[in-house]
């Protein structure tokens, strides 16, 4: 029997061997997933072959990407089947088609703007359409502390925030979306919360009670829910405590109720655990697709070897009612 989170209407079965991956292909951490129209879903790792696109049933349909991208990061799969890929080791965003064709490159590949300039980019890390896709949000959160709004063909609006613990203010700026509404929503992690801006940077709210948010992705419908990949602890003093992550939560976007969390109270690589939930992204059905790093992080857990087999991605499979 399948290892089973959650309860109620938000429970899942964990399939962390969705994914079927032939041995003579390599596949890395994955940074980040998404899924497109038809149900396929793009694993953009860090492996030789950084774009990696499954069927809904987990076949390998085919991958791209290779010796183009410096450090994969970030996914957005666009309304119209395009999507946009962020680099943060290259200090770029791409937008490609499904099968890799390069139709644009924001930023110059392998040249940073100074160390919080606010001038973009420097470590990038995600990207976010405006709902009638006029507008382009990108998140630039390693190496500035800044939200970048662009034109969908690359020319910069203006830009907004500054390295910070107050309302409008960064402490890695790692995750990016926009809802039906215009509302843009950025996953501050390092100071354990996701903020919430009107179209134009204006801080609106905020939410709390996070820890180290991480993946972040928004499901379907006029009223979506948010599903956050949430990070465990950074460092050995506090790796073995209970309850603070790694994890995947689910909330509601009007009122930012919690309805679900998932994953055991300790991180691990058991079906169930969690190691670093670093790329979150939900089908048409509501599976959850969550890509882990999970050889960078799991020295943080235990001081054993990486296990040679290790989960790229897996699926939670949601339960119907």
């Amino acid at each position: 029997m399948a290892e089973r989170l959650g309860a109620g209407e938000w429970t899942y079965d964990v399939n962390v061997d969705w994914a079927k991956i032939p041995d003579e292909i390599v596949l890395g951490d994955c940074a980040a997933v998404g899924v497109d129209s038809r149900g396929n879903v793009y694993a953009f790792n860090r492996g030789e072959h950084p774009v990696a696109v499954f069927d809904n049933d987990g076949n390998l349909l085919r991958t791209w990407g290779e010796g183009l991208f410096t450090r994969p990061h970030g996914v957005h799969v666009a309304p119209d089947d395009t999507i946009w890929l962020t680099d943060d080791g290259d200090h770029t965003v791409r937008h490609c088609t499904l099968d890799g064709k390069v139709l644009l490159t924001i930023g110059i590949p392998g040249k940073p703007a100074p160390f919080m300039s606010g001038e973009p980019f420097h470590r990038c890390t995600h990207t976010a359409l405006s709902p009638d896709g006029s507008h382009l949000y990108i998140s630039d959160g390693y190496g500035n502390a800044r939200v970048h709004k662009f034109t969908p063909d690359g020319k910069l609006l203006y830009s907004w925030g500054e390295s910070g613990t107050d309302p409008g203010q960064f402490n890695i700026a790692h995750n990016i979306c926009v809802d039906p509404d215009g509302w843009v929503y950025v996953a501050d992690r390092e100071n354990h919360r996701v903020q919430i801006f009107d179209g134009d940077g204006n801080w609106e709210t905020q939410w709390n009670y996070l820890h180290r948010p991480n993946g972040m992705c928004l499901g379907h419908g006029p009223n979506p829910l948010c599903y956050i990949g949430e990070g465990g602890p950074a460092g050995a003093i506090n790796r073995d405590w209970p309850n603070i992550g790694a994890r995947v939560s689910v909330h509601t976007t009007k009122n930012h109720e919690l309805l679900a969390r998932l994953g055991k109270p300790h991180a691990g690589i058991a079906p169930g655990q969690f190691t670093s939930p670093h790329g979150i992204a939900v089908d048409q059905r509501g599976n959850i697709y969550v890509g882990e790093l999970s050889c960078r992080s799991w020295s943080r857990f235990s001081n054993d070897p990486v296990p040679a087999k290790r989960r790229v991605i897996h699926r939670l499979e949601k339960v119907a009612a």
